[in-house]
């Protein structure tokens, strides 16, 4: 039996288990620890692809056990996190709008995990996309709503509803969006052709210095800025 084309796929479960442990804990409402451990899913997800690359045992299962973990470790459990920090930041609305029909709208955060099973079901069957990205990466998404409540503790206008609500459904849908992102899989070392994950890698550790674990948020926003730079570089200078 050979056993080494089993080591991703094991990985690949550690990846779902932590993503479901995440969620309980979302909604105990121990956030801290949910968002910690969507970081260590995230880990789980990089070192399942590498370890099938490592070892060159691909297979089809792979690739949906992949996205069928990421579904819950990158979209529902940044969406349980974010259901319940929202409906957290909701006490400082009106009685009104609380007790109103408004009230229902903390459950929004549920569109996540949908807009990223469709975000996953295209990557499967985009083959342009094995070197760079077409919209906002799952991961980087859930990185960015499952941390939000770590950067409000300095950012103060993240503990308003509605601009998270807004956050929410701006990077949701920029998961579906046509945008190129670079990708940080580098296919050597040297700086030319590498710059901009260079750059990108350096202000990441500049954030994480400075904000801590809330720089998770700023650093995806980062990212969706030089991506977009990248792009538009890209269409006033083609040759370049």
């Amino acid at each position: 039996m050979n056993l080494k084309k089993h080591i991703p796929n094991t990985i690949t479960c550690l990846n779902l288990i932590t993503g479901c442990i995440s969620v309980y804990f979302a909604f105990s409402g121990n956030l801290v620890v949910a968002s910690l451990l969507i970081l260590l899913s995230a880990t789980f997800d990089f070192f399942d692809g590498f370890s099938a690359r490592l070892l060159g045992v691909h297979s089809e299962i792979g690739i949906d056990m992949d996205s069928l973990a990421d579904v819950i470790s990158f979209g529902f459990a940044p969406a349980a996190i974010l259901f319940m920090f929202m409906d957290e930041t909701m006490a400082s609305l009106p009685p009104a709008v609380r007790n109103g029909v408004l009230g229902v709208l903390p459950f929004c955060a549920f569109i996540v995990p949908a807009l990223s099973a469709v975000r996953l079901a295209r990557f499967n069957h985009d083959e342009t996309q094995r070197t760079e990205f077409k919209g906002l990466a799952t991961p980087a998404n859930a990185l960015f709503l499952g941390y939000l409540h770590f950067s409000a503790n300095q950012i103060m206008f993240l503990n308003n509803f509605w601009i998270l609500l807004i956050l929410m459904f701006s990077t949701s849908l920029l998961m579906l969006a046509p945008l190129p992102m670079f990708s940080l899989k580098f296919h050597h070392l040297r700086f030319k052709e590498n710059e901009i994950r260079y750059i990108f890698l350096a202000l990441s550790l500049i954030l994480l210095i400075i904000f801590r674990l809330g720089a998770f948020p700023i650093i995806i926003i980062t990212y969706i800025i030089l991506s977009f730079s990248k792009f538009a570089m890209t269409k006033i200078h083609p040759a370049a």
